[in-house]
């Protein structure tokens, strides 16, 4: 299986448009599609599906791992879903980002992530800057097995914060993401740098 890269994915999003990555069904995607009944996976779905292919360790031992940038395999998804094993270099990050109209989950497979992000909806067109209010800041520590969902405009950034250890995370959208806005972040302002869509990264 060839699918270590050098460019940098964002987590909880997709590969950079200059990827290409290899696709893994997994016993876990196939019986959540088979409970699903074909229907378009919940985000309870989403999650109980990354907690599962998170304590894969053959899965999770399958992805090359390498010291100066992000990783990945694409993973098939439960009901249609899009999903990815990631793994982050020590010191790594994504930046702020949405995903957008799509639900997800992620899980933290090996190693700890920390996420920063938003407690609160942002309007999804027609701003280039916003100024944040106090309050609506939100963190978390993701230990090995422990993952969260999300809904819909959900804005936040990953962090692998060791400076030693890789981490390596699943991570389920549904449906595929249609677009990702990308932001700066500056004390309370936020500022939309980009918005990306499938072209930009298939």
């Amino acid at each position: 299986m060839s699918s270590a890269h050098s460019a940098v994915p964002t987590a909880g999003s997709v590969p950079s448009p200059s990827s290409t990555s290899s696709t893994v069904p997994s016993s876990a995607s196939a019986a959540s599609a088979a409970s699903s009944g074909g229907a378009a996976p919940t985000i309870a779905e989403l999650l109980e599906f990354v907690r599962r292919t998170a304590r894969n360790e053959e899965l999770i031992a399958s992805l090359p791992l390498d010291p100066e940038g992000r990783t990945w395999i694409r993973l098939d998804g439960p009901g249609g879903s899009e999903a990815w094993l990631i793994g982050w270099p020590p010191g790594t990050g994504t930046g702020w980002h949405d995903h957008a109209d799509s639900i997800g989950a992620f899980t933290t497979a090996a190693g700890a992530l920390k996420e920063h992000s938003l407690a609160v909806r942002l309007p999804t067109d027609g701003w280039k800057t916003l100024e944040l209010t106090d309050g609506v800041d939100r963190s978390r520590e993701l230990a090995t097995g422990q993952g969260r969902a999300f809904g819909q405009n959900h804005v936040h950034e990953v962090l692998n914060e060791s400076e030693d250890v890789h981490a390596v995370s699943v991570h389920a959208y549904y449906p595929p993401l249609p677009r990702i806005h990308r932001f700066s972040r500056t004390g309370a302002v936020l500022r939309l740098e980009q918005t990306e869509s499938p072209e930009d990264w298939q």
